[in-house]
């Protein structure tokens, strides 16, 4: 690493101890208004955002890496909480499979190199210090809990829980009790349609 890039990584960190972590508005990109139903922390790094596609109404609060790599989408109305990676590629066999050459490679899809698209559901939440690795598809209506481990394809509607995350329960259960204790959410319930 360059000694420029080490002083304005510095720099940056310096800046960022002194700027209290709040909520923003997010765009797009830089030519679209301020989207204001989409919020995203001020903390979180979307890396190559331009392959990141949020969807309306998503909360990313702080402290997450958002890795843009090899693409992510985040549909409607999902939650990400706190101190959670998002990963679209990972050298973590890479590195010793190449070595003191690992530099030399980087840029390229690495032999060891694992890589692929995250998409996540519509209306999924996911809890804090988790972590989805790269090509994970997680379905819509989704609980990931705190400090889960996600590899893979996640069901509709599942609960997920632990390293590596297991199937726990199903939302629509749990939803079909606040439900019935509050009904006249009836009317606004995002899985109206889907009983099962």
């Amino acid at each position: 690493m360059s000694f420029w890039t080490r002083f304005k990584s510095r720099i940056k960190y310096e800046f960022l101890k002194l700027v209290k972590p709040e909520i923003i508005g997010h765009r797009k990109d830089k030519k679209d208004p301020l989207i204001t139903d989409t919020r995203v922390s001020n903390v979180t790094h979307i890396s190559f955002p331009h392959n990141v596609d949020l969807g309306d109404n998503v909360f990313i609060g702080h402290f997450n890496y958002i890795d843009g790599y090899d693409g992510v989408t985040i549909g409607d109305g999902c939650q990400i909480t706190n101190y959670v990676s998002v990963l679209t590629h990972s050298s973590h066999h890479a590195i010793r499979l190449y070595g003191d050459r690992y530099q030399a490679y980087w840029g390229t899809k690495m032999k060891g190199l694992r890589w692929g698209k995250v998409s996540i559901g519509e209306y999924t939440f996911i809890g804090p210090h988790s972590v989805v690795m790269p090509g994970s598809v997680i379905g819509k209506g989704c609980i990931i809990a705190a400090y889960s481990f996600v590899d893979g394809t996640v069901e509709d509607y599942s609960i997920m829980r632990g390293n590596p995350a297991q199937h726990v329960g199903d939302t629509r259960r749990a939803d079909e009790e606040l439900l019935t204790q509050f009904p006249e959410l009836r009317e606004f319930y995002y899985n109206k349609d889907a009983k099962g």
